[in-house]
């Protein structure tokens, strides 16, 4: 049967229609799909590789629309992360992944930003506390969350006793008027704004330097996000990955831009401090990262820092510390060759 001339251009019509369907179908696979992500204290220089990827549009490319929420004294993102308001939230230290494990709660960390805890201890030059044996007896100034977490290695491992502890409320006004105070801190800050008060730098004692061998800056998300949007999980994390070689050997302009947006607190002079602190002293870019890419984990080390733990009785003999992680989307080295040569 030969076709008629109005049936010509029905077929043309469906076939648009098809095509259209096709093109729609192909756009709604490339939208980004929107993401939460929780930082666990203001913007800074700390966090520079995630604005930088935001910033850079390496999110973007990994078709993510990634809005950050800073934290801070007041913001408890653990809560919220539980409550399903994030996506993603970012764990300070490795005890908040084994918190979940002993909490039964269904989360865990997909990547360790940071191969060093940043945290350190900082004193006044010329008083005799250059070491951490030398501040042994002495008073400290350190936050509830700390005495819950590594003041308990320095116990252990310097014979430090609970009753050096004095209140910190993130004020360094109580430390400049005492020289002999001693408080907790954060390499690419508190020294920083120490040196700006007194003219010159404080005693800085990084308590990785100290053995402690818990990861920093950790991904966390739940168990759930994971089974049901794996491959948004691994864009989420290979981004971020990105965003810190870029941070690091890169311009860091884009993201430092972002983060005074964010937090006004923040200066050029402050951030080039903290971002040169990080690089400094391989906060994010060394151990097993120089082989695996930034954010790389294993489990060698996740069982170190647990067995330590239970000795000091913060968890339970019987908790299994592969329950706090997943090796899933790191160790592939991921942006490496964005690092320059020799670096």
């Amino acid at each position: 049967m030969t076709p008629r001339k109005g049936d010509f251009g029905m077929m043309r019509f469906v076939a648009f229609l098809l095509l259209l369907g096709l093109w729609a179908g192909e756009a709604r696979a490339q939208a980004p799909e929107a993401v939460t992500f929780g930082l666990d204290w203001t913007a800074e220089a700390e966090y520079g590789g995630f604005y930088q990827a935001l910033a850079t549009g390496l999110y973007a490319k990994h078709h993510l629309d990634v809005h950050i929420r800073q934290g801070g004294p007041q913001v408890n993102q653990a809560q919220l992360l539980l409550a399903g308001k994030l996506d993603f939230n970012l764990s300070s230290n490795s005890f908040l992944a084994l918190n979940f494990v002993e909490q039964k709660l269904p989360f865990v960390a997909i990547a360790a930003m940071y191969q060093k805890d940043p945290s350190v201890l900082i004193a006044h030059p010329g008083q005799g506390n250059d070491s951490f044996a030398a501040l042994r007896g002495k008073p400290i100034m350190i936050g509830a969350d700390t005495r819950a977490g590594w003041w308990n290695y320095l116990r252990a491992r310097f014979g430090y006793t609970d009753s050096q502890i004095r209140p910190y409320d993130f004020d360094i006004a109580p430390f400049l008027h005492d020289p002999k105070a001693i408080q907790e801190g954060y390499l690419g800050s508190e020294p920083y704004s120490i040196k700006q008060a007194t003219g010159q730098y404080p005693v800085v004692l990084l308590i990785a330097d100290a053995g402690f061998d818990g990861y920093g800056s950790l991904i966390s998300t739940s168990r759930k996000l994971i089974a049901a949007k794996p491959a948004l999980v691994q864009r989420f994390v290979d981004a971020s990955i990105e965003g810190w070689y870029s941070y690091l050997y890169g311009d860091p302009t884009p993201a430092n831009t972002l983060i005074k947006k964010d937090n006004p607190e923040m200066t050029d002079a402050l951030l080039a401090y903290g971002r040169g602190a990080l690089i400094a002293h391989g906060i994010v870019d060394s151990g097993a990262a120089l082989q695996s890419g930034i954010g790389a984990m294993n489990a060698t080390r996740w069982a170190s820092f647990t067995r330590t733990m239970v000795t000091q009785k913060l968890y339970p003999a019987s908790l299994d510390p592969a329950k706090a992680y997943t090796l899933r989307f790191v160790n592939k080295k991921v942006g490496m060759t964005m690092k320059p040569a020799g670096q």
